[in-house]
């Protein structure tokens, strides 16, 4: 299984720190955030990472071309058009199902649970989700689910959220999603969103299942996410 870290976003929210790099290469306790994603992934035995990378030459000098013996390949989104592009932009160096990781993602949990799920012959993708309270959804994507916790939908920012799982961007994908990436049309934020892939993905038949963080996870934006992130790892 190859792995997709997007890590394009400008990080405008942490500034001065962005100035001269891309958030992923921001420290927490001494490492960049990217280094927390991939360990995480190296922990689930892929076979390659592929950084989408605003100044991503930052990335390139820092990592170079592998991880704890993982090789590392490189693509470009120029664009900053939403997660659906990011993730389309590594199509033709993917080859086969592929897992997601937002490289703004901090936290404690094993990636070996979704993966396992996703490799089930009755599971075409598998969504970490996370509890959040009703303010907290309506600033993210909702993923509304049946009792067994197989996904219905995902509702992008939603006025009144019918559920209280959201993503956590994480994701188990099979390469049949850069085809829905490609046929989806932007919103109204004028982005190309994965949870209209992934909704796509779902109405011709794909199962997708909903696996639920057990452990802490940060989604650094902010200064104060930086503190956060840095007295987890510390507990």
């Amino acid at each position: 299984m190859f792995a997709v870290v997007p890590a394009a976003g400008r990080g405008s929210r942490l500034r001065p720190l962005t100035d001269s790099r891309p958030k992923g290469m921001v420290e927490i306790d001494g490492e960049p955030i990217l280094t927390y994603c991939f360990d995480r992934l190296v922990e689930v035995s892929v076979e390659s990472i592929v950084v989408v990378g605003y100044r991503g030459q930052r990335i390139v000098e820092y990592y170079g071309e592998a991880y704890d013996g993982t090789p590392i390949q490189y693509v470009e989104q120029r664009d900053r058009l939403g997660l659906a592009h990011a993730v389309e932009q590594a199509e033709d160096v993917v080859d086969g199902d592929f897992l997601v990781l937002n490289g703004d993602n901090v936290f404690e949990f094993s990636l070996e649970s979704l993966v396992r799920t996703h490799r089930r012959s009755d599971v075409d993708a598998t969504i970490l989700v996370e509890e959040a309270p009703p303010a907290v959804a309506r600033t993210t994507g909702v993923v509304v689910t049946d009792d067994d916790g197989t996904v219905v939908r995902i509702e992008e920012k939603p006025d009144e959220p019918d559920s209280s799982l959201v993503t956590t961007g994480v994701y188990t994908l099979p390469e049949s999603t850069f085809r829905h990436c490609s046929a989806i049309s932007p919103s109204d934020r004028g982005e190309y969103e994965l949870a209209d892939a992934i909704n796509r993905l779902r109405r011709q038949g794909a199962v997708i299942r909903a696996i639920e963080l057990d452990e802490w996870r940060v989604n650094v934006n902010t200064p104060a996410d930086l503190e956060t992130a840095t007295r987890e790892l510390h507990r």
